[in-house]
């Protein structure tokens, strides 16, 4: 490899050529960043501080992308993957990556995007939360189904940038108790002689397997995603699985026959048990279904919604707002701080489960209404001017619309929870341009360790609450 004065030869700026490099940032989406005289490269499964040769994969005029080839001198940050399948399997990015500096590059991921997207040139970020464990924190897991070349049914996830199956029997970063489901369901399906799902051809039965269970309860549930409603002998099957795992409380059957990389169809029958598993979140009882949105790490949620409230310091006398509020996961632990809780969601199933979780813990103050969050807002009539909207929208952040409507609307506090930095970053500066509104803090939590995700909680005030104080 020639250099001249720091800069790599014209000839070399090439697919396939082979550069040294020192990674000296992460990007967010956990590449690493090195720099080749002017030009930037990212390198995925490396680390701040890694001397690696990286092979050109992507060259542009400006920038390239390179795959590890060789590790020169190791990062301090760099440590051994506790995942056996880490440099292959696609489920997490950051096996590698000791968990205190996951922790600090999640928080300057957050920094950087409220000041370049954001425009903020000094956000308050809080330093992030996180539990006391890196590893078996998901409560839910969903399995692409496979056939190896030997003709043996797998589960597992796809190899990094393919659709290759990565065969797993246990995931490091899935609620342990579900192992031995996922190592035995494989070879209870293979024994049964259901198909597998061909996404090429379009044809077989099985596509996944999901997996969820209760952090607090243990009570698991199985769901099986299929082209077809009848499966030989399932409710036979189902039956021996509950019998199997004491813990599991029901077997469902989801259908989903359309050629999307959508994992869940629109309908779910329940086989054998029930069809939901008892969840306890802030001292709240949940009923949460197979395809129900939940979050993934039970006791981070717990968390975040704790500091949330400490610096809401509601009084009890608040008009509360739950936009996106799904089966009501923060809007029924939050009822009973104030006078009233309303909760605005799209989907009908989520409201209908919604309702049922406030009957079942006695929360009478709670309204759920399902519909688009701009339309409600513009609908509700709370007099005087609400006190806090909640936001939880998905990972491509609110609606123009959305943003209108609340300016709309002026509630006199905003909670903005994303799983996006990027977007919400956006969003905030939408909604303080306006003079309205000024960015109190933001809290990131890590939600997702071994992963580059981080979920963040911003609060905002407006400009004129106090102006009669």
């Amino acid at each position: 490899m020639r250099y001249q004065n720091g800069m790599v030869q014209q000839s070399q700026w090439q697919q396939g050529k082979l550069v040294q490099l020192e990674i000296t940032d992460l990007n967010s989406s956990g590449e690493g960043v090195g720099r080749c005289g002017g030009q930037v490269i990212f390198v995925p499964d490396t680390v701040t501080g890694d001397r690696i040769v990286a092979r050109l994969t992507e060259v542009k005029s400006q920038y390239a992308r390179g795959k590890l080839v060789q590790l020169l001198e190791a990062s301090p940050h760099r440590i051994r993957s506790r995942c056996i399948v880490a440099d292959k399997c696609g489920g997490c990015q950051w096996q590698h990556i000791d968990w205190e500096y996951q922790l600090e590059a999640k928080h300057q991921q957050v920094v950087k995007a409220l000041r370049r997207i954001g425009g903020f040139s000094h956000p308050k970020v809080a330093p992030i939360l996180s539990t006391a464990y890196s590893l078996n924190y998901r409560n839910k897991s969903t399995y692409p189904l496979g056939i190896s070349a030997t003709g043996k049914v797998q589960a597992g996830y796809y190899r990094k940038g393919s659709h290759q199956l990565v065969n797993l029997n246990q995931c490091p970063v899935q609620d342990a108790r579900l192992h031995p489901l996922l190592s035995e369901t494989k070879k209870d399906i293979q024994q049964r002689g259901w198909t597998i799902y061909n996404e090429k051809k379009h044809r077989g039965q099985l596509r996944h397997l999901s997996l969820r269970i209760g952090n607090r309860t243990g009570e698991m549930l199985l769901t099986l995603v299929s082209t077809e409603w009848k499966l030989p002998d399932l409710k036979e099957q189902a039956q021996t699985w509950l019998k199997q795992y004491p813990q599991l409380v029901g077997v469902c059957l989801n259908y989903n026959r359309a050629r999307t990389n959508v994992i869940f169809g629109r309908e779910t029958h329940t086989v054998a048990g029930r069809s939901y598993l008892r969840e306890i979140f802030a001292g709240v009882e949940l009923h949460i279904g197979a395809d129900t949105f939940f979050q993934i790490n039970t006791e981070a949620a717990e968390l975040l919604l704790q500091t949330i409230e400490a610096k809401l310091d509601l009084q009890g006398h608040e008009v509360l707002i739950d936009a996106y509020c799904g089966i009501g996961t923060f809007t029924l632990p939050l009822a009973s701080k104030v006078r009233q809780a309303i909760g605005i969601e799209l989907y009908q199933a989520s409201v209908a489960q919604a309702k049922h979780n406030a009957e079942i813990n006695a929360i009478a103050n709670v309204t759920f209404m399902a519909g688009a969050v701009e339309k409600i807002l513009h609908q509700l009539k709370v007099k005087p001017d609400p006190d806090i909207v909640f936001l939880d929208p998905p990972r491509k952040g609110c609606a123009p619309a959305v943003i209108d409507a609340l300016l709309t609307f002026k509630p006199s506090r905003i909670v903005y929870i994303s799983c996006q930095p990027t977007t919400l970053a956006r969003d905030l500066k939408l909604l303080c341009k306006s003079g309205d509104y000024q960015l109190d803090f933001v809290q990131p939590a890590d939600f997702f360790p071994q992963t580059t995700h981080v979920e963040c909680a911003a609060v905002l005030s407006r400009l004129d609450q106090f102006k009669f104080a």
